[in-house]
């Protein structure tokens, strides 16, 4: 089994910052790619970050600029800093990532924790 855990959410005035973190644990051989998305109220989820194995990091243009993702691999865990925070980033955010287990690689989900940005 293999859970990803996010915390770091909350309440934060426009012009803020937050980080989020999210922890895998679990029969875990590997991870790839590992990424953010949000989903606001009546709206898709959509992708806000993308960091793969590698170090490759990719961003829409929504959020570049502001947005940084990173990977701590020691600790199996992504992390995403958001600054100028903006109240078009108000949603449920959730993290994904590709695990390889003993049985085959698949992609994960947290739960998602929220983030309001407003004053």
């Amino acid at each position: 089994q293999v859970q990803l855990v996010e915390s770091g959410g909350g309440l934060v005035q426009p012009g803020g910052s937050l980080r989020l973190s999210c922890a895998a644990s679990g029969s875990i051989l590997s991870i790839h790619d590992m990424r953010w998305y949000r989903q606001a109220p009546g709206k898709q989820r959509d992708l806000v970050a993308t960091t793969t194995a590698g170090g490759s990091t990719y961003y829409p243009d929504s959020v570049r600029g502001r947005f940084t993702i990173s990977r701590d691999n020691a600790k199996n865990t992504v992390y995403l800093q958001m600054n100028s925070l903006k109240p078009e980033d108000t949603a449920v955010y959730y993290c994904n990532a590709d695990i390889r287990t003993r049985a085959t690689i698949s992609g994960y989900w947290g739960q998602g924790t929220q983030v309001t940005v407003s004053s």
